[in-house]
C-alpha cells in the first residue's frame, strides 16, 4: 500500500514526461544532462537498448553502446529521470527476445540487429 502522497507525486511525474514508444532492440539517443561544478551541459549518449526493467514511476533501461577502442559501455536510465532532456528512437530493431544481454559477448559484424521492417 502507498502513500497517497507518494503515489500522486510518481503519477505527476509520470504525465510530464514524453517518452516515445521503444523496446529491446531499438537504437536509442539520449541527451543527457551532466553538472560539472556550476556549469551543465547536455551530452548525447546513443546505444542499443538491450533491457528495459519493471513498470511505472521506477521503471528503468539499459542502454549499450562501444565507445573508442571497441570497449562495450553500458548504462542504466530511470525512464522518467530529469536528467534524461531529449529521447528519440533512431531505429527499430528486429529482435527475438526481451533481454539482449547476449550481445556482451558480441564483437563486430555479429554484433548487428536487423532493422524491423515497416508496413
Amino acid at each position: 500500500m502507498k502513500n497517497k502522497y507518494i503515489a500522486s507525486f510518481e503519477a505527476a511525474q509520470v504525465e510530464s514526461k514524453e517518452i516515445p514508444q521503444f523496446r529491446a532492440g531499438d537504437t536509442v539517443r539520449l541527451g543527457i544532462e551532466i553538472k560539472e561544478g556550476e556549469k551543465k551541459r547536455v551530452q548525447s549518449f546513443e546505444g542499443i537498448v538491450i533491457a528495459r526493467h519493471s513498470e511505472g514511476p521506477s521503471a528503468t533501461f539499459t542502454v549499450r553502446k562501444i565507445a573508442a577502442n571497441s570497449v562495450g559501455v553500458e548504462r542504466i536510465f530511470p525512464l522518467y529521470s530529469d536528467s534524461i532532456k531529449t529521447f528519440e528512437v533512431l531505429r527499430r530493431g528486429r529482435v527475438r527476445r526481451a533481454k539482449l544481454h547476449f550481445l556482451r559477448e558480441l564483437k563486430g559484424k555479429k554484433a548487428r540487429i536487423k532493422e524491423l521492417k515497416r508496413k
